[in-house]
C-alpha cells in the first residue's frame, strides 16, 4: 500500500472522527450533567441536517450561518425536552427515574422521526455544500465540503471545551455532573444549568447534522447509525468523559477508515464498516470495563 494511499485513509479517518466526536461529545455532555441516556440524540441529529437544509437551501443564507441557525434552534429545543419532560427525573417527581427517562427519550425519537418524515417526506435531500470544489493537499486531492465540515467541527470542539473548562458556565456544569447534591448546596443553579447543558448535548448533535448534511443525504432516518456510533464512543471513552469521547471518535474514525482495506471487494469492505466499532469496544471492555478515561467505581 503506497504512502499516499495511507495518508488518504488516515485523513478520511479524521475527518470523519470530527463529526462522530462532536456527536458523542454533546451525548457525553448529557450523560454527564443529567445521568441519562438521550435516545432521541440520533433524531436530534437529522433535525439538524433539516434546519441547516431549509436555511441554507430554501432561504438562502450563507452556509456558516445555516450551521449557526441549526445549533441555536436545536438548542432551544432541547432546553423545552429538558424543562418539560427530562426534569422530572431528577426532581424526584417519578417513581422509577431510571425507566422513565428511557421511555420518555424513546418515545420523543419515535415522534421526532416521524415528524421529520411527515414534514419532510422519505426522500433524500441535498443541501449546499459550505465549500464547493475540492481541496489538493500535496498529491492528497480532498472534496471541499468535507474539509470544510470537519474544519466547523474542530472549532466546535475546541469552543466547547473552552467553555467547559474556563468559564463559570463550564464550571458549574462540571460540578453538578461531579456531585449534584453538593453543587446545590453552594449555590448552584442545578435546573437552570441542566437545562442549559441538555440544551448544549443537542446543539452539538444538531451542528454535526448540520455540518454531514451537505456531504451525505438529508433523511428522516440519517440519524440512526451516527448516535448508535456516538454510543460506542461514549462507552468506550468512558461514560461522561469529554477526553474519552473524544480519543474513542478518533479510534473509531481510524478504525473504520483502515478497515476497509482488509477486505479487497470495496462493496463488501463498505458493508462491514460499521461492525468494525462493535469490535473494537469489546476488545477495550475486555481490558477496561470502565472505558479508557473512565473511572471503576467502588461498590459496598
Amino acid at each position: 500500500m503506497s504512502l499516499i494511499a495511507i495518508s488518504e485513509q488516515a485523513l478520511n479517518g479524521l475527518i470523519i472522527s470530527t463529526l462522530y466526536a462532536l456527536t458523542a461529545l454533546g451525548l457525553s455532555i448529557i450523560f454527564g450533567v443529567l445521568r441519562i441516556v438521550n435516545f432521541a440524540h440520533g433524531e436530534i441529529y437529522m433535525l439538524g441536517g433539516y434546519v441547516y437544509y431549509c436555511a441554507a437551501s430554501v432561504l438562502g443564507l450563507p452556509p456558516i450561518i445555516a450551521v449557526a441557525s441549526a445549533a441555536a434552534v436545536l438548542m432551544a429545543v432541547g432546553a423545552v425536552i429538558e424543562r418539560g419532560l427530562i426534569r422530572p427525573v431528577y426532581q424526584g417527581k417519578v417513581d422509577r427515574p431510571d425507566e422513565y427517562a428511557i421511555m420518555i427519550t424513546f418515545a420523543m425519537s419515535v415522534f421526532l422521526l416521524n415528524f421529520a418524515n411527515s414534514v419532510f417526506g422519505p426522500w433524500p435531500q441535498r443541501p449546499d455544500p459550505l465549500f464547493r470544489g475540492r481541496i489538493e493537499i500535496g498529491e492528497l486531492i480532498v472534496s471541499g465540503d468535507r474539509i470544510a465540515a470537519a474544519s466547523v467541527g474542530v472549532i466546535l470542539i475546541i469552543l466547547t471545551i473552552f467553555v467547559l473548562r474556563y468559564t463559570w458556565l463550564g464550571k458549574a456544569v462540571r460540578a453538578i455532573s461531579q456531585d449534584r447534591a453538593a453543587a446545590e448546596i453552594f449555590g448552584i443553579n442545578v435546573s437552570r444549568y441542566s437545562m442549559l447543558a441538555f440544551g448544549i448535548g443537542t446543539a452539538l448533535a444538531a451542528a454535526a447534522g448540520a455540518l454531514i448534511g451537505p456531504v451525505f443525504n438529508v433523511t428522516p432516518t440519517m440519524g440512526i447509525i451516527p448516535v448508535i456510533k456516538a454510543y460506542i464512543i461514549v462507552v468506550l471513552g468512558g461514560l461522561g468523559s469529554i477526553p474519552g469521547a473524544i480519543v474513542g471518535a478518533v479510534i473509531l474514525g481510524q478504525v473504520e477508515s483502515f478497515a476497509t482495506i482488509l477486505i479487497p471487494d470495496t462493496s463488501r469492505a463498505l458493508a462491514y464498516k460499521d461492525a468494525y466499532g462493535l469490535v473494537v469496544l469489546v476488545l477495550i471492555l475486555l481490558i477496561r470495563p470502565q472505558g479508557l478515561f473512565g473511572k471503576r467505581e467502588r461498590r459496598a
